[in-house]
Order: C-alpha cells, then sequence, then structure tokens
C-alpha cells in the first residue's frame, strides 16, 4: 500500500485569521508587554527620568516595604476600591433591575444615564470640584446645613468620599449595561415557574433572577475593582492627593513622583509590583466566583 502523504496546508480561513492576529500581537507586544518589561528593568536602576542611571538590583523593591507613603497610598486606594465597587455594583444592579422592566421611555433613560460614560474622567473631575467647592457649600449655608458649609474636598476625612461620588457617577453606566444584558438572557419560563412554587419579590430576585446572571455579576466584579484601583482622573482634578496626602493613590504616586519626582526607577518598581498586585486581585476574584457559579 502506498502512504499518500498528507501535507499541511493552511485554510484560506487561517490564513485570514493569521493575517489579523499577527498586527494585533506585535501592537500588543509594543504597547503593553515591551513597557512592562522595560518598566521592571528601570525598576532595578537609580534612574531618574534624565541623564545616566546605575544598576541597583532589588534594592527599589526593597525600599517599598519601608516607605510609609507607598504604604499609605495603597491603603486609600484599597479601601477607595472596595468601597466604590459595592456602591456602582448595588446601584447598577438596581437600576438595570428597574430598566428592564415594561416602562416608558425605557430607550431614553438607557441613553441618558449612559452619558456620564462618555465624558472624559478630568472634565467630569473638574466639574464636580466646582460644585464641591462653591455651589454645595453656598446652598448649604442658605439652608443652614451646617457640616456642609465647608468643601468635603479641603477635609481629610470626608475627601475620600467625593471621589468615590465622582467615580460612581461615571461608572455605574457600564456595569448597569452588563447586568441589564445579563438580565435579558434569563428566560421568561423561569420566572414563571418560580411563581408557582411561591417566588416573589426579594426571594424571585434572590433565588431565580441572581444565580443565573452570576457570570455578568462576576464580569462587573472584576472590571469595577481593577478600574477603581487604577483611580487617577478624579484625584488628579479633584484632590491631587491632599489634603495632606490623605487621597493619593497608587497610580498618582506613580505618575507624580515618577515623572517630575525624580523617582522614575523607584516608581517604575512601584508600578510593577501594583501591576502584579492587580492581576492576583482578579485572579483570585475570578477564581473564588468561578467556584461559585459551578455550584449554582
Amino acid at each position: 500500500m502506498e502512504k499518500k502523504c498528507v501535507r499541511n496546508k493552511w485554510s484560506k480561513n487561517d490564513k485570514i485569521f493569521m493575517r489579523y492576529l499577527i498586527p494585533i500581537l506585535i501592537l500588543f507586544f509594543l504597547f503593553n508587554t515591551l513597557p512592562l518589561i522595560k518598566g521592571f528593568y528601570y525598576g532595578l536602576t537609580n534612574y531618574r527620568g534624565y541623564g545616566d542611571y546605575d544598576f541597583v538590583g532589588v534594592r527599589n523593591f526593597v525600599d517599598l516595604i519601608h516607605d510609609t507613603r507607598v504604604w499609605k497610598s495603597y491603603l486609600f486606594t484599597f479601601h477607595y476600591a472596595v468601597v466604590l465597587t459595592i456602591v456602582v455594583n448595588v446601584i447598577s444592579l438596581i437600576l438595570a433591575l428597574g430598566l428592564n422592566r415594561k416602562i416608558r421611555g425605557k430607550s431614553a433613560l438607557r441613553g441618558i444615564y449612559f452619558v456620564p460614560n462618555i465624558l472624559g474622567g478630568l472634565v467630569v473631575g473638574y466639574i464636580f470640584s466646582f460644585i464641591f467647592t462653591y455651589i454645595i457649600p453656598s446652598v448649604a449655608n442658605t439652608l443652614g446645613i451646617s457640616f456642609l458649609e465647608n468643601s468635603i474636598l479641603a477635609s481629610e476625612t470626608t475627601a475620600w468620599i467625593a471621589i468615590v461620588i465622582v467615580g460612581a457617577w461615571q461608572g455605574i453606566a457600564m456595569n448597569t449595561i452588563i447586568y441589564i444584558s445579563g438580565l435579558q438572557t434569563v428566560p421568561v419560563e423561569v420566572y414563571e415557574a418560580g411563581m408557582l412554587d411561591g417566588a416573589y419579590g426579594w426571594k424571585k430576585f434572590w433565588k431565580l433572577t441572581f444565580p443565573l446572571i452570576l457570570p455578568f455579576f462576576t464580569i462587573n466584579l472584576v472590571l469595577c475593582m481593577k478600574n477603581a484601583m487604577m483611580v487617577f482622573d478624579q484625584i488628579m482634578s479633584l484632590t491631587k492627593g491632599g489634603p495632606s496626602q490623605s487621597t493619593e493613590s497608587i497610580s498618582y504616586l506613580i505618575y507624580m513622583n515618577g515623572m517630575s519626582g525624580g523617582q522614575f526607577g523607584f516608581q517604575s518598581a512601584n508600578a510593577f509590583v501594583f501591576f502584579v498586585i492587580v492581576v492576583i486581585i482578579s485572579f483570585l476574584q475570578m477564581k473564588f466566583l468561578g467556584k461559585k457559579e459551578e455550584q449554582l
């Protein structure tokens, strides 16, 4: 018997796929992987952002552990991220449940609430900065509301609340869209069967709706937490890390001290550590919530 020679030929679809994949991989490497590698390299040096530099090994990474300002920034970032993630997901889910019902002007409402997501973070921040600094204190003074007569941005104990408000105002829109998409995948038959078993109100949501939209909840939780940990625009436009560095996030600290503070090498090490932490937190979230999805 003659053995047929099987030629390993790429099909037309394979060639089209590779034609689009290779440029994307090149761009991803140039704008994502390569900067990460270079950042890690600069983290091993005492580079100030200009001039000559020397290789210092892991000294920058060790110094991060002993830097109280870095620790304070990490604590603020985690605190902000957890609060914002809870606020955004709770409000987004409530809005999605409301907008998924048969109400008048539903399409118009979906367009209106999505507007904040389109606007730039810095622009929104400067607008809210004016509101917090001038409008709210003026109204509070007229109405005699003493605790709002001074701008909340001027206090170490309340400035972070303003950042959460602005971050939530912008972040709710996208999360709501994802939740609406999830709610529309729930079959009507599930609710009909649940009603026969007496599933109404909160029980209907918790026993029927939520388990079926859990994958969408996972997506929102991971994305919201990641975006919140990388907060920058709101801090730049509202507080610039103040008062007294009480609202200084990791991203803001890396930018300010790395670009203009002569700590390019040190903050490169900080950025690499921060990247690893964000990846680990996202992985743990997906693993934990993935197990919950399997159980349900």
